[in-house]
């Protein structure tokens, strides 16, 4: 008869890092556009790799968002540019 061979067993450690990779400032209201890339790894070598993205705009509450992200909605998101945001949005509902 033939001889029953074991499986091998191997283990693997797969891990997910989630970073914000990319801040960016567009536009004349300096909205924020934050991508986030979540990494999967396998024993440390790069498998796979997605991309989401959010807009932090001059009117948005920001204190979910990151510390970086809080630091630059500061700098950028001065008085003048929420009051020309909130000129822009009131005019566009007219």
């Amino acid at each position: 008869m033939g001889r029953t061979v074991q499986p091998k067993e191997i283990k693997m450690a797969l891990t997910e890092e989630i970073v914000q990779d990319k801040i960016e400032i567009v536009g004349d209201f300096k909205h924020v556009q934050v991508r986030t890339a979540t990494v999967i790894k396998r024993d440390g070598v790069e498998i796979s790799r997605s991309f989401s993205r959010h807009v932090v705009a001059p009117d948005a509450d920001i204190t979910g968002e990151s510390t970086e992200v809080q630091n630059i909605c500061n700098v950028v998101h001065t008085q003048a540019v929420k009051d020309a945001y909130a000129a822009h949005l009131a005019a566009q509902e007219v």
